[in-house]
């Protein structure tokens, strides 16, 4: 859909859309609020400040919707298919696979929460790094990366609701 579109179409015909960029009621009522939005960049600025904005139980309620990496998310609903498509980079190596689904297990004995990487354009092993590097952080620290994973994460969503390419 285009901004105008976006702008005049029903609460109820987006929120599943916005749902799926990231499912946090206040951040898709303060997105759905706030219309109409004049440009692309306006709308992605008010997204962007909501998710900055979110607390920690919202954050925690956000990542229940986001599959483990290398895990094939299961469904025909937008959210797991954008979850396929983002990780794709994943592949097919049994060993890479292994090792991604053994640092899921160690990250969230870690941390308490699923790992969380925005993946769009990450190999696999990419993604394994990126998660054995984490391992070391703090909690503090591993807390203000999650949070920036997903703002990206559902900013690039939202960019596909949009039909704007990111």
């Amino acid at each position: 859909m285009d901004l105008q579109e976006f702008n005049s179409a029903p609460a109820g015909r987006l929120r599943p859309q916005l749902s799926a960029c990231c499912d946090v009621p206040r951040w898709v009522d303060g997105i759905i609020a706030k219309r109409p939005y004049g440009e692309v960049t306006a709308l992605t600025a008010v997204a962007d400040q909501l998710l900055r904005d979110l607390d920690d139980t919202e954050v925690d309620q956000a990542l229940a919707a986001h599959p483990r990496i290398g895990d094939r998310p299961s469904g025909a609903g937008t959210e797991a298919a954008w979850s396929r498509k983002e990780q794709s980079g994943v592949g097919e190596d049994p060993d890479v696979r292994s090792a991604l689904a053994d640092g899921n297990r160690e990250y969230e004995q870690r941390f308490g929460r699923v790992f969380l990487i925005c993946a769009t354009g990450l190999s696999a092993e990419q993604m394994l790094a990126s998660l054995r590097r984490r391992l070391d952080h703090d909690d503090v620290t591993e807390a203000a990366v999650v949070r920036d994973e997903l703002r990206k994460i559902a900013l690039l969503r939202l960019s596909k609701v949009l039909e704007v390419q990111a």
